[in-house]
């Protein structure tokens, strides 16, 4: 039997009003690539810093083998302030027994992968550059045993690849917090699920967690129907027997109160059940926006960075990308981080200005925003107050008025959280209070930017229901590759030099995609430079026959691309401004219908008014879906003329 680096046993946390882990087990071995799982508030962090050294129990034991290391990312790591990147990470290690200095490269490697310059001073960080700082200490130190609490929180796909890659040679124990399903199916070897108070082990692959826990949760639920019948049952015989039989029957009262107590302890936070829910999406035409010729950059950084005329040169993060988006599309968009994900949303909310281009939006456009920033949230606030306003106690959800309480119980906030200000609530309840209030408010349009952070399996699984439910158009940005396959059907993918490439399907439709993309390139290559040889042989005797001639013009002509007809091109010229008169009497007209006091005074003039409202949006329905056809075609033609250009600079 292999002897454990860790183990606890018995543990027991209190929080004062409840117990967080009661009767806890664990060993981690070396070797074990461990997910932890479990609901936000269940204990995951605290357990996690406990087992690091920074936290306490309050019952139980724990014991670490003598020399064993270990390193810990925590959700919020603190960072030393003056120092460069690389002291931080090297700190302590920087020189070996005899006092002789080790070499950084290590320690740079690891920063320049994660975008980090590694002479860069700590001083001004944000919250992500501080977490894969931290990550990268406790990757540098290559210990026995690693704690990784939330580790893909803010970074971009390119960077967690590259991390399941350097983890997976990782010769230690492993134990990872993580939302990202695809990241746990990738290096995990066995689950810990923290459920009720307890450990639960289970060995294998991740993808079995669901079927695993559903399994238990129907077990439990079985065992606390029969307790509520058990405890109905004696409740009733207290009411109708205690008078007769008091003193005989203390102790059957005694049980009673015991049921009810363990009944307590079993349906309490950790068994609530969570609601999400979103009114209809209610409004709007077939077109939600399109952008036009959209160009946008950012002052170039690096030191190194060329400049014009004594000035720096700009880094270009959109150039001329045109957009299209469609009633009850679902877009994801993914990239590198601060390759223009964010600024390419903000740009199509009107957050933001582009460079050149426009946003034509369409009508009747109500858009909620979920910022990854969370800079709506006034963190001086409470939940109560940002829901209501600071006046009232209710809030309209889905056409119907809720008790704030009752709404942010949905949402899985205790009640003495409700009061509390934002700023000492975790990441994950700030995240859900955020989504509590986007639900709140009426929309077509849904735009998420990077949601997964911070929220546990079973809230993203409950986001995920939302999104398939929801009526309206959703956009999201997000490096969850599991996310993005269950919620999005087509992709906008930033692939460096501003350019931004549109595909259907989930990320793993994309990644297929690519890797076919990447392979046919790579064959290609390989055709050319073989072919050099017999092209220079041949190119004497062929050139200049009638043949060759007559070839070279069918296959200009073949390359040349199919223009749109006069009609199309008119139709496409003329139908904005025709929706936008549409458009525009449509709001006169329900403006005139807002009257209160119009069907009152002139019922004719109010059904006469109903009547041009019905027939102006049925004309701009009709218009928007010509133009939409037309935009399609125009689409196509255009993605064809590009092809055809890039096949002739292959073939020359």
């Amino acid at each position: 039997m292999r002897t454990p680096l860790l183990t606890i046993a018995d543990c027991g946390i209190n929080l004062g009003d409840r117990w967080l882990l009661r009767g806890a087990d664990l060993a981690l071995h070396a070797g074990d690539r461990l997910a932890l799982v479990g609901r936000n508030g269940a204990g995951k962090s605290s357990l996690m810093k406990l087992l690091s050294g920074h936290g306490e129990m309050d019952e139980g034991s724990l014991w670490v083998a003598p020399g064993t290391q270990i390193a810990y990312l925590p959700q919020a790591p603190e960072i030393h302030l003056g120092m460069t990147l690389r002291a931080i990470v090297t700190a302590g290690y920087d020189a070996d027994a005899a006092g002789r200095p080790v070499p950084t490269h290590k320690a740079e490697a690891i920063l320049m992968r994660m975008e980090l310059d590694p002479n860069r001073m700590s001083d001004g960080l944000s919250g992500g550059e501080a977490r894969r700082v931290s990550l990268a200490r406790a990757l540098y130190t290559e210990p026995d045993i690693l704690l990784l609490d939330e580790p893909t929180n803010h970074m971009d796909l390119p960077t967690i690849e590259w991390m399941e890659d350097l983890l997976r040679q990782h010769r230690g124990a492993l134990l990872v917090v993580s939302h990202d399903r695809a990241f746990l199916r990738n290096l995990g070897t066995g689950i810990i699920w923290l459920h009720q108070g307890k450990l639960r082990r289970r060995d294998g692959h991740f993808g079995e967690f669901d079927d695993w826990s559903e399994g238990i949760l129907a077990e439990e639920a079985v065992v606390l129907h029969k307790m509520d019948r058990r405890i109905a049952s004696e409740t009733k015989w207290s009411r109708e027997g205690i008078s007769a039989r008091r003193k005989r029957n203390q102790g059957r009262l005694r049980e009673l109160a015991s049921l009810r107590s363990e009944r307590a302890k079993s349906g309490g936070i950790t068994q609530r059940a969570m609601r999400m829910e979103t009114g209809p999406a209610e409004g709007g035409g077939q077109m939600v926006l399109e952008g036009i010729d959209l160009s946008a950059s950012v002052p170039a950084t690096t030191s190194n960075a060329a400049t014009t005329n004594g000035e720096a040169t700009r880094r270009q993060l959109l150039n001329h990308f045109n957009l299209l988006v469609r009633r009850s599309d679902r877009i994801g968009i993914v990239g590198p981080n601060g390759i223009g994900k964010s600024t390419l949303v903000r740009i199509l909310l009107g957050l933001q200005q582009s460079d050149n281009g426009r946003v034509r939006e369409g009508f009747g456009l109500l858009h909620a925003y979920f910022d990854q920033r969370r800079e709506t949230l006034d963190r001086t606030a409470s939940p109560w107050t940002i829901l209501t306003g600071g006046t009232g106690d209710t809030v309209e959800v889905a056409s119907q008025t809720k008790h704030v309480t009752a709404y942010l119980r949905d949402f899985m906030f205790d009640d003495h959280k409700m009061t509390q200000k934002v700023s000492t609530l975790s990441g994950g309840e700030q995240n859900r209070l955020l989504l509590a209030k986007l639900f709140a408010q009426s929309h077509n349009f849904l735009v998420l930017d990077e949601p997964t952070n911070d929220l546990d399996l079973e809230t993203l699984e409950l986001l995920q229901e939302v999104i398939a439910d929801y009526d309206g158009t959703i956009l999201i940005v997000s490096h969850d590759r599991d996310f993005l396959d269950r919620t999005v059907t087509a992709l906008l993918a930033f692939e460096g030099d501003a350019r931004v490439v549109s595909h259907a399907g989930g990320y793993s439709d994309y990644l297929e995609r690519r890797k076919a993309t990447q392979a046919r390139q790579i064959a290609r290559a390989g055709d050319q430079t073989g072919g050099k040889a017999g092209q220079k042989t041949g190119s004497k005797a062929t050139k200049g026959t009638g043949a060759n001639k007559g070839d070279a013009k069918g296959t200009k002509a073949a390359n040349r691309p199919v223009r749109l007809t006069f009609r199309d091109q008119h139709a496409l010229d003329r139908l904005p401004g025709e929706i936008e008169q549409l458009a525009a009497a449509i709001a006169k007209l329900e403006a005139a219908m807002a009257d209160p006091t119009l069907f009152t005074t002139d019922p004719e003039k109010f059904n006469q008014a109903a009547a041009a409202l019905a027939t102006a949006q049925a004309k701009k329905d009709e218009k928007e879906t010509q133009w939409l056809e037309v935009a399609e075609r125009a689409e196509a033609l255009e993605g064809a003329e590009r092809a055809a250009a890039s096949a002739s600079e292959i073939d020359s």
